[in-house]
């Protein structure tokens, strides 16, 4: 049986509508990798076939898919020509449908050394670890979006900025809220081992989820635990940039403590009249005297917005979470292209693909 083999020479035209943009991509190179390292940016999350961010649909053209999670792309859903950009190689010429490509001129993606500033238990199991930049650097990015850790044995790890780019040029570094997952190659360092001025290196921006600032709608801020991180960033942001579309935070935790920076929250509600702040808890103990609202966060926002049509959505935390947004606040009435989400998946998360 003959064998037939691509030129190394050849590549494929990525066209991205309704935008128009277009990049090249190598006959073994993911879409998604192709298109950030040409500066255009398809929305995603996770990057590891498990989140889903990335699916889009294509109208042209043939793809073959890497290992990923059914949930993250089904096969009915490959079938009707969805593809996971992340882990979908070009077998041709490819026209996709996306309408949250990055606009023209990305920031772009760079490695840094960063030295760790502070470290402070914000609850049982969250860390907020502060790291100050070079000096003689800048590093851009929206905010809401993240960076990666590069291990030493190369392996990865991605968490949000929860400081807003304007805080840059007052207080150079970065904010990161990490949770310790208990056997973990980098949190378990995070919270025995890891010093004051210890070097680590990051690589960066990464991520779609910041926000569109075009539009007029009404924003919904949904939470779970630490996906508080990259909204902590864009309230800040939306502050900064005295933007006055009215906003909800509803941030949700099994417990009180799981809210580590609700005082931040009702201060910056002070401040800010068009932001409001819902806390939900869901598995409050007698001893936690709560009287608050309790259950699943992302049913909260249903019971106080019946129709999510004419708003927008950003969502960020536990995967269980975000799909169950996405999911039920479609049936809501919220448009599909109206929802922004950055869906926390854990090592073992991505394993699973």
């Amino acid at each position: 049986m003959a064998t037939h083999y691509l030129p190394e020479s050849m590549t494929f035209t990525i066209t991205v509508e309704p935008s128009g943009r277009h990049f090249t991509a190598q006959p073994d190179e993911a879409i998604l990798a192709a298109g950030i390292r040409q500066g255009i940016g398809l929305p995603y999350g996770c990057k590891d076939g498990a989140c889903g961010s990335c699916k889009c649909k294509k109208l042209q053209g043939s793809v073959v898919h890497g290992p990923h999670q059914s949930k993250a792309l089904s096969a009915e859903e490959e079938e009707a020509g969805f593809v996971l950009t992340c882990c979908a190689t070009p077998t041709s010429d490819v026209v996709l449908e996306s309408r949250q490509v990055t606009e023209v001129g990305a920031f772009p993606i760079k490695k840094m050394p960063v030295r760790v500033t502070s470290l402070e238990r914000a609850s049982h199991d969250v860390m907020v670890l502060k790291l100050q930049l070079p000096a003689n650097d800048t590093f851009q990015y929206h905010a809401g979006q993240y960076v990666e850790f590069i291990l030493r044995d190369g392996a990865r790890r991605s968490y949000s900025m929860a400081t807003a780019p304007h805080l840059q040029a007052t207080e150079p570094g970065m904010e990161l809220h990490l949770r310790h997952m208990p056997g973990g190659k980098f949190t378990d360092h995070v919270f025995t081992n890891m010093k004051e001025k210890e070097i680590l290196r990051i690589e960066g921006p990464y991520g779609s989820f910041y926000l569109r600032e075009d539009s007029p709608k009404p924003i919904i801020l949904l939470a779970s635990g630490t996906g508080f991180a990259p909204i902590k960033a864009i309230i800040q942001h939306m502050r900064a940039k005295a933007i006055s579309r009215p906003a909800v935070l509803y941030w949700g935790g099994r417990r009180p403590a799981d809210l580590y920076q609700h005082d931040w929250v009702l201060a910056q509600c002070a401040d800010m009249p068009n932001l409001s702040y819902v806390p939900v808890v869901s598995d409050a103990l007698p001893e936690d005297q709560w009287t608050g609202r309790t259950g699943f966060v992302h049913r909260a926002v249903l019971q106080d917005f019946p129709s999510l049509s004419g708003h927008q959505v950003y969502a960020c935390g536990a995967p269980i979470v975000v799909d169950s947004a996405r999911a039920d606040y479609t049936a809501a009435g919220l448009p599909e292209d109206e929802f922004f989400a950055d869906s926390f998946t854990s090592e073992k998360d991505k394993a699973a693909a």
